[in-house]
């Protein structure tokens, strides 16, 4: 299908099946989108719904000219639908967007300017995580342009990104179909390679991506270990057929092992794990880790990822089940020493490191070397060497708007130093000065309460701790006022109160 002269902008690709009332963010979001109706268009795919999803989705259409339905037969998956989207879609871009999120009222307008401004076949915009991870570090900065060689982009492999639509045409760029695992990754991993210009705009939160509480979108149910792994060596056959062995191809593949292997086979997530499917798991891994991966892999990761990749490499999953144990109980720890106001800028002084229960993470010293202390026996020193890792350590301030669930990193300076912790160990403490100028705040955007945190990234954890500061800003550029933190009793108890009183009668106890 060729566009026309006046194709819209950018067509949003919409899979829908039962949504129910949980599409009505993504359809109010579109619907206060500043991009004018007229330049961008909305595709929903109905897969095929049995309640009223297709129903609603007529009906949106029948009222306003710029969204379209096509209903198809189910096909139990986002990947045909998604498909059907692009044929029938006629704006210059395409964003793919799931049902059950939202976008930010800018995005689609920021997202194309960014796009022509650089002649970008695809564009990453900043995602916030609402129940669910998104990329932090991509995040971190705009970058334009962006290349799986010069930043994280393998971080980001979800559908949720502007498309050229020529682009996926020209190099006949699809989702695989059937019911499977890692489509996205099949897609995106190429698109990567093959794009001539990719961006990421990171000074906007442009697609809020939840995970809903009843996990009723298709994809949240349980993964089963051995077709998972078939889809994802599918994802690295494309990195392989893309890449020379080296120094590249490594760190590429360990997207793949740190994220859909050593994630899910530590801390809380193995514990909760049932034994045969973990077993699975450990045996899918294994036999991954052995037949694909090169020793530049594993070598690349911090000492506890290092750690669980050994083990797992081995098959030892009680030592795993051991070491896990042990993790969850893995916490940041952060005190702020002085904060000042000047006007509406924050100076914050403060220490911050990692605690395990009551023990602080500790390592121990061998010759020249910095030994991660684990409770697993049979680790070669090798793998529990920290000693790079520990100078590479960083406590970030991040600021967080507590409706918007929005992120942006706060400036901070900082050292870190090993300092006794008895039994002849040394911990890391981490000691930094953050600077946080509220009219620069989210690119000027600072109206509504931020609560701000410690980050805490260090020898392959990375752990938040609300920090005992926040404010508010009645508008943009408002002057901060400080409120109660999301850790006080008084916050604690007014949403308490929230949460069993209905709003009625809240708003007459307040008049």
């Amino acid at each position: 299908m060729t566009t026309s002269t006046n194709a819209p902008k950018v067509t949003v690709v919409v899979p829908a099946y039962n949504s129910g009332p949980h599409i009505e963010k993504l359809v109010t979001s579109l619907l206060h989108q500043s991009l004018p109706a007229g330049e961008f268009e909305v595709m929903f795919v109905d897969d095929g719904s049995t309640d009223s999803t297709g129903a609603r989705l007529d009906e949106l259409a029948a009222a306003h000219p710029h969204f379209r339905v096509l209903h198809i037969e189910n096909s139990g998956w986002p990947s045909r639908p998604r498909n059907l989207g692009v044929d029938h879609a006629r704006g210059e871009y395409v964003f793919f967007a799931d049902d059950d999120d939202w976008f930010g009222e800018e995005a689609l307008e920021r997202l194309y300017a960014c796009a022509t401004a650089h002649d970008a076949d695809l564009v990453v915009g900043k995602m916030a995580g609402h129940r669910r991870s998104v990329p932090r570090e991509l995040f971190r900065r705009n970058r334009f342009p962006a290349t799986l060689e010069n930043s994280p982009l393998i971080d980001s492999l979800t559908a949720h990104k502007l498309f050229r639509r020529s682009f996926l045409v020209d190099h006949e760029l699809r989702f695989p179909e059937g019911k499977r695992r890692l489509e996205d990754h099949v897609l995106v991993t190429r698109a990567y390679f093959l794009s001539r210009r990719t961006c990421v705009l990171a000074d906007y939160v442009c697609y809020h991506h939840q995970r809903r509480v009843d996990a009723g979108n298709v994809t949240a149910t349980a993964l089963e270990p051995a077709g998972y792994f078939v889809n994802l060596r599918e994802a690295l056959d494309i990195v392989d057929a893309h890449t020379e062995p080296g120094p590249l191809r490594d760190r590429l593949h360990r997207r793949w092992l740190r994220n859909e292997m050593v994630a899910r086979l530590r801390g809380r997530r193995l514990l909760d794990a049932p034994t045969a499917w973990l077993d699975q798991l450990v045996a899918e891994s294994q036999r991954v880790i052995r037949e694909r991966f090169g020793p530049g892999v594993a070598a690349g990761l911090p000492p506890l990822q290092r750690i669980i990749t050994h083990l797992t490499e081995q098959g030892r999953t009680a030592d795993l089940r051991r070491l896990a144990g042990w993790e969850a109980a893995v916490r940041a720890e952060a005190t702020v020493e002085r904060v000042e106001w000047d006007g509406a800028t924050l100076t914050a002084t403060l220490t911050a490191g990692l605690r395990f229960g009551e023990q602080p993470l500790t390592v121990t010293v061998e010759g020249e070397r910095h030994l991660l202390v684990v409770p697993v026996d049979d680790v070669p020193a090798e793998l529990r060497d920290a000693t790079t890792r520990i100078t590479q350590s960083k406590l970030d301030v991040v600021a967080r708007q507590r409706d918007t669930r929005e992120e942006c990193f706060v400036p901070v300076s900082g050292t870190i130093e090993l300092v006794p912790a008895g039994d002849g160990r040394l911990r890391a403490v981490q000691r930094g000065t953050a600077r946080l100028d509220v009219g620069v705040l989210n690119g000027g955007r600072s109206k509504g309460t931020w609560d701000l945190k410690a980050r805490v990234t260090s020898c392959g954890w990375t752990e938040d701790v609300l920090l005992p500061l926040a404010f508010r800003c009645t508008s943009d550029g408002a002057h901060p006022v400080t409120v109660p933190h999301a850790g006080s009793l008084r916050f604690r108890l007014r949403r308490a109160v929230a949460r069993r009183v209905p709003e009625s009668i809240r708003r007459a106890i307040h008049r």
